[in-house]
């Protein structure tokens, strides 16, 4: 399974029954004047006088590589200027301490399981096929004392199956958007941002977003001067971490024709001579894969638009 497959099922894993509600997601301007004009978002982090700031990597099978080794470089490269202890302490915790797949076969051996992990401050969900029940329990948990639990990419469902998200703002990757408003109708689902972030909770979009939702994330704790220091570190050019609402040019649907079909749920191309296929209103629609399909046989109205 590649990581488009990949990042593909783990949208479909583990998930509450579909809901019949309208898709309704909103701009990115939209959301962020709406979450921080409650005061939720933005403020910054309480830095501790002595010691790191502990950061935990949820994992589990099919945990996607640049989803949790992009935040982990950030925090693992935060040099802070007459600081004697690190800046942060990055770890990995999941329901088992043997070594689990990642995407393309990288085997990881966790750190801790959920009963030995040490309490973090801030937890980061990427995208993964194989968070649990006892994975939703761990963050419900921890997340009453974390600074900020961040997901990236698809790990916005796992954060949404928590509830944590219900009625505040979120956004995931891109070929997402409409699955996982269908999916927890009590999210406002943000298309078009790099990152949302309301209270102590954020998302992020797909895979590299998380680079820069993390220096956000720095940034909040220690000032721009040095989340931009880390950034040049890293050589990173990404400017995403200044403006959430930077994904704007995948906040449109993209078009579908007979000579490009895109399947209804996700966008992505799709072959005609293979992929699953419906039939509504005298329309053919095409589709990457049969969950998809499901999905739209359900309630095509709300991806075929009414």
């Amino acid at each position: 399974m590649n990581r488009r497959q990949l990042l593909l099922h783990s949208t479909a894993l583990g998930l509450a029954p579909l809901a019949t509600s309208a898709v309704g997601a909103v701009s990115a301007a939209d959301a962020d004047q709406s979450t921080r004009a409650g005061g939720e978002a933005g403020a910054p982090l309480p830095v501790p006088t002595t010691g790191s700031i502990p950061v935990a990597f949820l994992i589990s099978e099919g945990a996607v590589v640049i989803d949790f080794c992009g935040p982990w470089e950030v925090f693992e490269s935060v040099q802070v200027s007459g600081r004697q202890d690190a800046a942060f302490t990055v770890y990995t915790v999941a329901d088992t301490t043997r070594a689990l797949r990642a995407s393309g076969g990288l085997q990881i051996v966790p750190n801790f399981d959920f009963k030995s992990a040490p309490p973090p401050k801030v937890v980061v969900i990427p995208a993964q096929r194989g968070a649990g029940d006892s994975a939703l329990e761990w963050i419900r948990a921890v997340t009453r004392q974390t600074d900020l639990t961040m997901s990236v990419c698809t790990g916005a469902y796992v954060l949404a199956r928590t509830g944590l998200l219900d009625g505040r703002s979120a956004t995931t990757h891109h070929s997402s958007y409409a699955d996982f408003a269908m999916q927890f109708p009590k999210v406002r689902m943000v298309r078009g941002a790099r990152f949302v972030e309301a209270g102590n909770l954020a998302t992020a979009g797909g895979l590299s977003s998380g680079i820069d939702l993390s220096l956000r994330v720095v940034e909040r704790y220690f000032g721009r001067e040095v989340a931009t220091q880390t950034a040049y570190y890293m050589e990173y050019q990404g400017q995403g971490w200044l403006d959430p609402n930077s994904n704007q040019a995948y906040r449109l649907r993209r078009a579908s024709s007979d000579a490009h079909p895109v399947c209804p749920v996700c966008d992505m191309d799709v072959d005609p001579a293979s992929a699953p296929q419906s039939s509504y209103r005298g329309r053919t629609y095409y589709f990457c894969m049969l969950s998809h399909k499901a999905l739209f046989d359900r309630a095509p109205e709300e991806f075929a638009g009414g």
